[in-house]
């Protein structure tokens, strides 16, 4: 009896988050994975149709194009965020005066809502009377101000803004990593003549390395997966420069209004089968770095 009462304990406390993955999580994707098969709107009848919305995949421009999109931004995004968040992390984890309040600031963008940092983002980008084009102007750099929201320069904007709001976070991550080495190697290495830069290449990056490739992989997956922070700034336009592969599935679901949305009619059926294709996207791409990363440490 007291084993029985021991083990109904246990149990309660792990039904509460068993029961809010199986609604929240199993039973979403199941759902999903059964109407990729149909064509459904959300409304009405569900029409079995095989294969169909795959072989609509096929010969859809706009998610392919936004497929593109997608790499353009998270490589953007990678391009600037790991060197950046690496850097601030090295110089934090010296002894430097309120390092403790740089900490802070650097991390606060992440606890940041991601729609209300759009939203003052866009209020800075805004390209008729944003604050950055009025403060060009009047420092005489720019006759009109800067179109950032434009096709030519919304993609750089988004992936600024993105990689603004996730720096904190790997810093984090990298700082945490820094003082996990010890300052024995350090002593040892300055004895042996190697100056800073010397230390850094062959010092701390190789004993930062498994902190690295999570930092990584958690930045890949991040990137891929982002389209917050582009809907409320762009919606995915002007005229799709800045989709990304899940703000078109957002708008399969979820109609956008606007001259900018690639999408205007609810499907349900066919924003199941882009869901699954998305997914076995960023599953590939985290596959292909799993290997890759594992073949440079069977190398080192």
């Amino acid at each position: 009896m007291n084993k029985t009462k021991h083990a109904l304990f246990s149990y309660s406390f792990i039904f509460p988050s068993a029961l809010l993955t199986l609604v929240l999580g199993i039973y979403p994707i199941a759902w999903a994975f059964r109407y990729m098969f149909y064509d459904y709107k959300g409304f009405g009848t569900a029409r079995f149709t095989g294969l169909a919305n795959f072989s609509r995949i096929l010969k859809d421009t706009q998610f392919w194009d936004s497929v593109v999109n997608t790499f353009v931004y998270a490589g953007g995004k990678l391009l600037i965020t790991i060197p950046l968040a690496l850097l601030l992390a090295v110089i934090l984890n010296r002894g430097l005066r309120g390092r403790q309040l740089l900490r802070g600031i650097f991390f606060m963008p992440t606890v940041i809502s991601t729609a209300v940092m759009a939203v003052v983002f866009f209020t800075i980008f805004n390209s008729y009377n944003g604050i950055l084009n009025q403060f060009l102007i009047r420092l005489g750099l720019s006759d009109s101000g800067v179109d950032w929201l434009g096709p030519k320069y919304a993609m750089l904007t988004v992936i600024l803004v993105a990689a603004w709001g996730a720096v904190g976070n790997y810093m984090l991550l990298f700082l945490a990593g820094l003082q996990n080495i010890p300052e024995d190697v350090y002593e040892a290495s300055s004895l042996d003549g190697a100056g800073k830069i010397q230390q850094f290449r062959y010092v701390t990056l190789p004993m930062l390395g498994p902190v690295m490739q999570m930092v990584i992989m958690l930045a890949i997956i991040t990137a891929l997966k982002g389209y917050e922070s582009i809907m409320v700034l762009t919606e995915g336009g002007p005229v799709g420069k800045t989709e990304v592969m899940f703000l078109y599935l957002y708008k399969l679901f979820f109609p956008v209004g606007g001259s900018s949305a690639a999408v205007q009619v609810q499907e349900f059926g066919y924003g199941s089968a882009v869901a699954f294709v998305s997914a076995v996207i960023v599953g590939m791409i985290s596959l292909i770095y799993f290997y890759a990363s594992r073949r440079m440490n069977q190398t080192d």
